[in-house]
This record gives structure tokens, C-alpha cells and sequence, in this order.
């Protein structure tokens, strides 16, 4: 079972021929919603890729709050840690472009209410063997919390330290696994503009630091990541991008699903790029995250 801890949204999407500059107004070409939120997001990944999933977070008391939590129930996610409150849902205001390049608002609302004590409720909920998946889009003193007590409990943790916040780099520490795209890795490592070779450096000084398993993603060149002191790289698939907007997230679902199914750590990273790559092929976040036979298919 994996327990994910975190934000659930209601996306509101706009397409366009390019975004717009500071300033500038332009055309837009459609309008979409679709539910989202990064723990939303991971936790569908999750469900999708064949693990058992609870979802932990909350919803606002208005119209947003059912189609943010449709998909999840359709998959058969464990919801009873979804509270409802006198807040607006979460939402997120997303432009893509015709590249399939985005930019994003997101407005926290009933997703800032999640408290320490729904942390604590979370992890009293898990079993032996359960992993915790927790994100950055709730307040850092509520995932804090629960990185402590799934700690202390013996629990498996994995943090994907996004959104950045000024509380990033000290929470990525505290979990066995952290995820991170370049720039956030930066923060994380504390060095500005490394690549290649030096961001393996700094991946491994990190490693040999905290003892976690470190993995950048790196968009359309995969992944690298350093695992009990290996060094691994993947690549993702060949593909024309229609929105990423939802890669990273079902990147970081699959590879906990598969981590918690128990296949090795080079298989997960695999078919968690492969999971990423295809999640690029639709637009929007959870509508386009892929089936695990679809992922199989392309493995």
C-alpha cells in the first residue's frame, strides 16, 4: 500500500500558439478542466501503475471538489483521508503552448488547511511495508511531520521536492527517496548551474551525506539517480509532446508502485520514464497518465 499525502486540485487549462510575455494578452485555441494536484496526480500514477493507493489531503465544501477527486475514485483509490472544508478546492492555472511547454498558478486554498495532526492520521493508518509519497504543494510543517513519524515508524518514504519552496532542501533530506528535476536539485545540492558529470558528483556527495536514494529527472533525456551507492541512468521514449504537464508526477507514481511491487531499482527507474514519457502524449495532468498495461506495452 502506498500512502500519499498531499495536494489535490481542480486544473484549468488553456491552450495556446505560444505564452504569452509579461504583459501581453494572446489568443487561446481551447479551454479544458481536469482534475489535478501533485499528490492527486502521483497517487493516480500509483493506482494506475497496479499499486494500492490512500490518498490523504482535502477538498473545498464547491463544485470543484468531485470532479478534483473523479478520477481517483474511478481507479479505486482509498479516499477516507480526504477531508471536506469550508475553503475553496485547490486549483491550478495552467497555459500550454503548441510545443506542449506550460507555465502554472497554482492557488493552494483547501490544500494549505492540511495539518500536522492529518499527517500523524496518515501515518497511523499505514501497515508494515507500506511506502509514504509526499510533494511540496501542502504546508512544509504537515509533510515535516509526517516524514518524521513515518520515520520513526520504519516506513519507506519518497519526497518529490516540487513546487520549490524555501523548506525543499531540508525536507528532501529527511525521506529515503527524493525526486528532483534539475533546477531543484540545485537547491537541493546547494551549487547553481551543474550538469553532466558534476551533477553526478554532487548526487553522490549527497548520497554519501544523507544515505537516500537521490534521482534527477532530466525531461526528455530520462532520468539518472544513485542507489546504494550506483550510479543509474534511463532514457524515456522518442516522442512528439502534446503537454508535460503531467510527466514528472506520473514519473514519481510508477516508480514508487513499482519500488512497492518489489522490482529492482533499475526496473522501476525504467518503466518510470517509460510512465513519463507517455503521460506527454495528451493534454492535461491525470487524463493523461497511462495505463500499466499501456506502459508494459511500450517497456
Amino acid at each position: 500500500m502506498i500512502t500519499v499525502l498531499g495536494s489535490i486540485n481542480m486544473d484549468l487549462i488553456a491552450t495556446t500558439a505560444r505564452l504569452p510575455k509579461p504583459g501581453e494578452t494572446v489568443a487561446g485555441t481551447g479551454f479544458a478542466t481536469a482534475a489535478g494536484g501533485k499528490g492527486a496526480n502521483q497517487a493516480l500514477a500509483a493506482r494506475r501503475a497496479g499499486a494500492s493507493v490512500r490518498m490523504a489531503g482535502a477538498v473545498g465544501s464547491d463544485g470543484f471538489a468531485e470532479g478534483a477527486l473523479a478520477l481517483l475514485r474511478e481507479a479505486g483509490a482509498d479516499l477516507d483521508l480526504v477531508k471536506t472544508v469550508e475553503a475553496p478546492t485547490g486549483t491550478a492555472h495552467i497555459i500550454v503552448d503548441g510545443e506542449g511547454e506550460n507555465v502554472i498558478v497554482v492557488v493552494a486554498s483547501a490544500n494549505a488547511t492540511v495539518s500536522e495532526s492529518n499527517a500523524v492520521a496518515a501515518i497511523e493508518s499505514m501497515s508494515p511495508g507500506d511506502m509514504l509519497m509526499l510533494q511540496l504543494e501542502i504546508p512544509g510543517a504537515s509533510v515535516e511531520k509526517a516524514l518524521t513519524e513515518a520515520r520513526r515508524h520504519g516506513f519507506r518514504s519518497v519526497i518529490n521536492i516540487a513546487p520549490l519552496t524555501p523548506d525543499a532542501a531540508r525536507l528532501g533530506r529527511m525521506a529515503d527517496i527524493v525526486i528532483a528535476n534539475e533546477t531543484e536539485f540545485e537547491l537541493l545540492a546547494g551549487r547553481v548551474g551543474i550538469a553532466g558529470p558534476e551533477r553526478e558528483e554532487a548526487m553522490k556527495a549527497l548520497h554519501a551525506e544523507t544515505g537516500q536514494t537521490v534521482i534527477v529527472t532530466l525531461g526528455p533525456d530520462g532520468a539518472v539517480a544513485i542507489h546504494d551507492g550506483e550510479v543509474h541512468r534511463t532514457k524515456g521514449l522518442t516522442i512528439e509532446p502534446v503537454d508535460t504537464v503531467g510527466a514528472g508526477d506520473t514519473f514519481c507514481g510508477y516508480l514508487a508502485a513499482s519500488l512497492d511491487a518489489g522490482l529492482s531499482f533499475p526496473e522501476a527507474l525504467r518503466r518510470a520514464a517509460v510512465a513519463g514519457s507517455l503521460a506527454c502524449l495528451k493534454a492535461g495532468a491525470q487524463p493523461a497518465i497511462p495505463l500499466a498495461s499501456e506502459v508494459a506495452a511500450r517497456l
